[in-house]
């Protein structure tokens, strides 16, 4: 089933995994637009990320504009909890039909929201596949809301304003990430 097709019907299923947040929000307002254009992170390179930043048992792996929650699916299917935040509607609802395929609705949830108006004060990881710009406006945010420990795994372009701990050669045409810890100087900042 190509991703037209697919579309619809997961807009039918998506119902029973979409958060109560999700749910309940009924703008009065149109939405803002995406930020950035949908660009599914290749498999092999989520696997990557997951691992660059450790992820395990007991975390919690927030995506930042997450389409169709490949990262915070393969989180949880670590053992890990996954949130994820879109702002596109029909990624939403293909995210959340992901979710009920993998048959993770208890450990991954989806919010449509701005993820610059996302609370991060839970997240133990963060993976980011955003433009520079945004990354760097949101460093702010990661220092005020994030726990010191805090994971950061960034595909493709770096947080302006922040060295990374890391930086790992992967195989897009992109062909780094970069890994981010939260420390307490970045809380005094």
């Amino acid at each position: 089933m190509d991703r037209r097709s697919f579309l619809p019907v997961a807009a039918a299923l998506s119902g029973a995994v979409l958060s109560d947040a999700a749910r309940a929000q009924a703008p009065l307002a149109p939405c803002k637009g995406p930020d950035v254009v949908y660009e599914p992170t290749p498999l092999g390179v989520v696997a990557r990320m997951l691992e660059v930043a450790q992820v395990k048992a007991g975390d919690v792996v927030y995506d930042l504009g997450c389409g169709d929650a490949r990262i915070v699916i393969a989180a949880a299917q670590r053992g890990a909890r996954g949130v994820g935040f879109e702002i596109e509607p029909n990624l939403v609802q293909y995210a959340a039909a992901n979710i009920k395929a993998e048959n993770l609705f208890d450990k991954v949830k989806v919010v449509q929201q701005d993820l610059f108006m996302a609370d991060m004060a839970d997240a133990t990881v963060v993976a980011l596949y955003l433009l520079p710009e945004m990354n760097t406006r949101l460093r702010p945010k990661f220092w005020k809301e994030l726990k010191v420990g805090t994971r950061i795994v960034a595909n493709a372009f770096p947080i302006g304003g922040w060295e990374a701990d890391r930086i790992f050669e992967v195989p897009t045409r992109y062909r780094q990430m970069y890994l981010y810890t939260v420390k307490p100087e970045h809380k005094r900042a």
